[in-house]
């Protein structure tokens, strides 16, 4: 392995600025919006508990997208995932949170979903048929259960990286991280596949789709991309991440970003395309909704802003390998998230008409702040860089 060319006080001085900056006014507005939102709750019960499932969905979103990705780059082990590794570590490492925030659904369960309101199902021959999969005690069990892989999964790859920083690269345990990896990808795909069949597909109980798991997927991952690009663009201006994070770097992100980009594109179109064809009656109404009552015009700033644009920029070389640019396309990318997964999920509640609330800014400045403040915080606790990876030592000494 190559020799280092920076003390490992080197590296966590590179992280000072930006946590610094940022983990105390992500709190406090995490704080001030939670206690808004706890008020709402009281006046607008019904609002709160549908724009609080929203928020949960959206900033898991970068919890579990972060895990996909950080147990991908351990199978690829592309020079990607190196430059990346401590932000995605310090994301995964939030996923006890997010178990947490899962506990007002729980609560809301009778309001959010009609399969969790008994008269609702004694008056359905087909919730009767669902009822021994959507049930109270399966659905809390279940969620459960992806919890405690979730966070074994994340803790045990974020234990064998600090591992690293202590001892050093050993091909033993890199074997290891390897085959976990591989297990893990298997059983992130299968659990958030059931959980988004759980907390998503099951609001329209009467309605299902095969593919639904693998879009609630790809945007998760797509969703983690554009936060590892923009906290790599703001900590590059000083070494060592200056040193490993050159334009090669944001090239390989900036194409990684793009073929997400096209696999969500892909995802949704063949599912509509599918739907549309066949014109079954338990399918078409889903896509009805969100095409009629204002939901439209949602759908329509989504295509936009959710795959033509982002899709035209980076086709560019030149503008993958431009932190200022790529930094601003994946900026319009997170928030894109967020209107994607207000289509999918609101108008399973409102479907005559387009609805907003204040409770949904509320309760999503409420969880994303108390969520960076986490974030900013594992990610505070140890260097920036993995000074002990063999790829990051190559980089360095490279530079």
């Amino acid at each position: 392995m190559a020799e280092s060319k920076f003390h490992e006080s080197d590296f966590e001085l590179a992280s000072d600025h930006i946590l610094r900056r940022w983990q105390r006014p992500a709190l406090g507005i995490g704080g001030l919006a939670l206690g808004a939102s706890l008020l709402g709750a009281i006046v607008w019960p019904t609002q709160f508990y549908q724009a609080w499932l929203v928020a949960f969905l959206y900033w898991l979103g970068l919890a579990m997208g972060s895990t996909a990705l950080l147990v991908l780059q351990h199978i690829t082990g592309g020079r990607w995932g190196a430059t990346i590794r401590r932000p995605l570590e310090a994301a995964a490492g939030t996923v006890p949170l997010m178990a947490l925030c899962f506990v007002p659904i729980v609560i809301g369960l009778p309001i959010l979903y009609e399969w969790a309101r008994p008269e609702a199902v004694a008056a359905d021959h087909i919730l009767q048929q669902k009822a021994f999969y959507l049930n109270k005690p399966f659905f809390i069990g279940r969620a459960a259960f992806y919890f405690v892989v979730w966070s074994l999964l994340s803790r045990q790859l974020i234990h064998w990286s600090s591992q690293q920083d202590e001892d050093g690269h050993t091909w033993k345990r890199a074997r290891r991280v390897h085959f976990f990896s591989r297990a893990g990808i298997i059983l992130y795909v299968l659990t958030i596949t059931f959980a988004a069949i759980d907390w998503g597909m099951s609001l329209t109980p009467h309605w299902y789709s095969h593919i639904y798991g693998l879009v609630f997927g790809i945007g998760q991952v797509l969703t983690a991309m554009t936060l590892m690009i923009m906290v790599t663009a703001l900590t590059a201006d000083r070494p060592p991440m200056s040193k490993v994070a050159t334009p090669e770097r944001f090239h390989d992100l900036g194409k990684l970003l793009f073929a997400f980009v096209m696999v969500w594109g892909y995802f949704n179109l063949s599912q509509f395309m599918i739907m549309w064809s066949a014109n079954i009656p338990d399918e078409v109404p889903w896509y009805l909704a969100r095409i009629n009552g204002g939901w439209q015009v949602l759908m329509i700033v989504l295509l936009l802003v959710h795959f033509c644009v982002p899709f035209a920029l980076l086709l560019s070389r030149s503008f993958k390998r431009n932190p200022a640019v790529l930094v601003k396309v994946a900026a319009l990318l997170l928030a894109a998230r967020y209107l994607d997964l207000y289509w999918w999920i609101m108008p399973a509640f409102s479907p005559e008409h387009f609805v907003i609330h204040p409770m949904h800014v509320a309760t999503v400045l409420g969880v994303g702040g108390v969520w960076f403040w986490a974030f900013l915080n594992n990610l505070a606790r140890r260097p920036l860089l993995a000074f002990n990876d063999p790829v990051i030592a190559w980089e360095l000494e490279k530079a």
